[in-house]
């Protein structure tokens, strides 16, 4: 029977808007959200889902945002999830939405598990806008 051990969020903003963040160099990963998860009482197969959303204003050219999890709280630390989106001219009219999910199937147990979401892309002028949040949560048979 599965179990339910812990959840977390990170919310950064929530709504339209809300906030304004540039992305200050390009193709490094920035920090934009980052949670823990208590892992006491794991028992075996321990899973952890994952899912956010980051909404960007984008400069007037085409360019690629990257999304990248971690499990730890650098961007070197084991990827668990990595996407790329490539946008046009309509991200100047409107904020691209990106969303995501990712999991982590059975990854070692210590006593907080953490987890931190980047966000990357290759051109200058890529705002954060809002809404913006990541959370999780933690399960185990």
């Amino acid at each position: 029977m599965t179990q339910f051990l812990d959840a977390r969020v990170s919310i950064n903003a929530t709504s339209t808007n809300s906030i304004s963040v540039p992305i200050p160099v390009i193709n490094t990963p920035t920090l934009f959200a980052q949670i823990g998860l208590i892992t006491a009482g794991t028992g075996a197969n321990p899973r952890v889902q994952l899912k956010g959303t980051i909404t960007v204003q984008l400069p007037l050219a085409l360019f690629v945002v990257r999304v990248t999890i971690v499990r730890g709280t650098l961007a070197t630390d084991p990827i668990i999830y990595s996407a790329n989106s490539t946008y046009g001219l309509s991200g100047i009219l409107a904020p691209e939405i990106i969303t995501f999910s990712a999991n982590d199937f059975n990854p070692p147990i210590t006593p907080q598990l953490t987890y931190s979401a980047f966000i990357s892309t290759n051109l200058l002028g890529t705002v954060r806008v809002g809404p913006e949040n990541f959370d999780g949560f933690l399960v185990s048979d």
